[in-house]
């Protein structure tokens, strides 16, 4: 990799001003990408579509945690950044500490806020985006696909093993 994807809040900033001084719009998205499905890429696939570049909002282990299962996440958040870092949909990813990703949307702007559709009743950043004349997409999910029902398959699959147990 000729440059890291994975950025911190200040550097993804800084690229975020070099984006809008190039005239490129930048698209947002966020999640937890716990396990890394199908599903997923066809959606992060989708919203680097919305514009120019896209940057992966990652939901920290500890946040995570504070709006899922405490035993999530499952992969911790460096392998999980990792990941998403290796999609070629995906340009940019931040790592937040907060249940929601607003603050980090606020500092950064972006053009284009993407959520799944699943999340049409409230999306974080909305009001921020919006603001300043961007616009929030809902992308249509993949049916068929989570990473709660994955967990259970494969707890399903070996329903006497220790993992079982520990769920």
């Amino acid at each position: 990799m000729p440059r890291s994807k994975i950025l911190s809040r200040p550097a993804m900033r800084r690229e975020r001003m070099r984006l809008r001084r190039a005239g490129r719009r930048l698209v947002f998205t966020n999640g937890a990408f716990d396990i890394l499905h199908a599903g997923h890429v066809q959606y992060l696939d989708w919203a680097r579509r919305q514009g120019d570049a896209l940057c992966v909002g990652l939901n920290s282990d500890k946040s995570v945690k504070s709006y899922k299962d405490p035993a999530r996440p499952l992969n911790p958040q460096a392998a999980r950044a990792r990941v998403l870092a290796a999609l070629e949909c995906v340009d940019y990813v931040v790592v937040f500490n907060e249940p929601e990703p607003e603050r980090l949307i606020a500092a950064l702007v972006p053009d284009v806020l993407v959520k799944g559709a699943d999340w049409a009743h409230y999306v974080s950043g909305r009001a921020i985006v919006e603001k300043h004349g961007g616009r929030v997409v809902l992308a249509k999910m993949a049916q068929g696909y989570s990473t709660t029902g994955l967990i259970k398959k494969i707890l399903d699959a070996y329903p006497g093993s220790a993992a079982r147990d520990d769920a």
